[in-house]
């Protein structure tokens, strides 16, 4: 079970754009969870050498290596298969969403996303996963 109380999240987001890294930083931290970060796919498996996130929010067009493929690898590997994954994507066309959560994504938010529903979509996706284990 995930803890709803945010001081104890660990939290890799893994995103090539500043802005969008930024933000999400800014609003994870000021909600008191540990926050980590990496720009591209390469990035953020390296970091899983050394944290062990609550739950990672993963782009998925970025340079070096993917949010596709980087997912493929934690799938892969039995010590980050269960880390719930959500996709943070400007990815928002017409089934983009079907199409991450098939893929088994733990969640889907589209970017821009709004400050004031985007703690409250990822509590939704992480209450989800918790229901489904």
């Amino acid at each position: 079970m995930i803890s709803k109380n945010m001081k104890d999240w660990i939290v890799l987001i893994v995103d090539d754009e500043l802005d969008n890294l930024n933000v999400a930083r800014k609003v994870l931290s000021f909600n008191d969870a540990q926050v980590f970060d990496a720009r591209n796919g390469r990035e953020g498996l390296a970091a899983l050498a050394d944290i062990s996130p609550t739950f990672i929010l993963l782009d998925l067009s970025m340079p070096e290596m993917d949010g596709w493929e980087m997912f493929r690898i934690l799938r892969e590997q039995p010590e980050t298969r269960g880390i719930p994954v959500i996709a943070l994507t400007a990815h928002a066309m017409a089934g983009d969403r079907e199409k991450v959560l098939e893929a088994g994504f733990n969640g889907y938010i589209a970017k821009p996303f709004r400050i004031d529903s985007f703690l409250e979509e990822i509590h939704r996706c992480l209450d989800e996963f918790s229901s489904a284990r």
